[in-house]
């Protein structure tokens, strides 16, 4: 009888959560640098559509993508509260890019709690950021690859 090892689809650790629509997202921890408050970005012509555009941030250009278009999700009416939409700043290969959320949540330690593959079913993209799920407090947490979110090969995220 051979025995199927499948490898874990995310890693356990310390997770940010953050409220993109109606769903909790997260990053890992270690591949977020800060949370800045959305301020004005500089459009960036022939960009994907999800790339809101270019924001200096204490001397680095920093892409920022709008977490609904990346993520697939309708855009909602009412436009979210924008006294709590924020911008996760992720580092990936060296390099840093921004994601925009409609809110920050909280700390999440996923360490002894088990990591679920994304639900099958779902559109499949070669590039889904969605690597795994973990239940929480009666719903659930999709946890967020960086490196595919941010569409780099994985040669690129081992480069820096």
């Amino acid at each position: 009888m051979n025995a199927v090892v499948s490898k874990p689809v995310a890693h356990a650790g310390q997770w940010l959560t953050f409220r993109i629509g109606a769903q909790l997202y997260a990053a890992q921890l270690a591949e977020v640098s800060e949370v800045i408050r959305d301020g004005s970005l500089t459009p960036v012509p022939g960009a994907s559509p999800d790339m809101l555009g270019v924001r200096q941030l204490r001397g680095r250009i920093v892409p920022v993508m709008d977490g609904r278009l990346r993520l697939g999700l309708a855009q909602t009416d009412p436009a979210p509260d924008p006294v709590s939409v924020r911008i996760v700043l992720l580092v990936q290969g060296g390099q840093t890019f921004g994601l925009k959320v409609d809110a920050i949540g909280e700390l999440v330690d996923s360490t002894g709690i088990d990591i679920a593959p994304p639900p099958t079913g779902r559109a499949a993209r070669a590039d889904d950021p969605v690597s795994g799920v973990l239940a929480w407090q009666g719903g659930f947490i999709a946890l967020l690859d960086a490196r595919r979110l941010c569409r780099m090969d994985a040669e690129d995220a081992d480069a820096a």
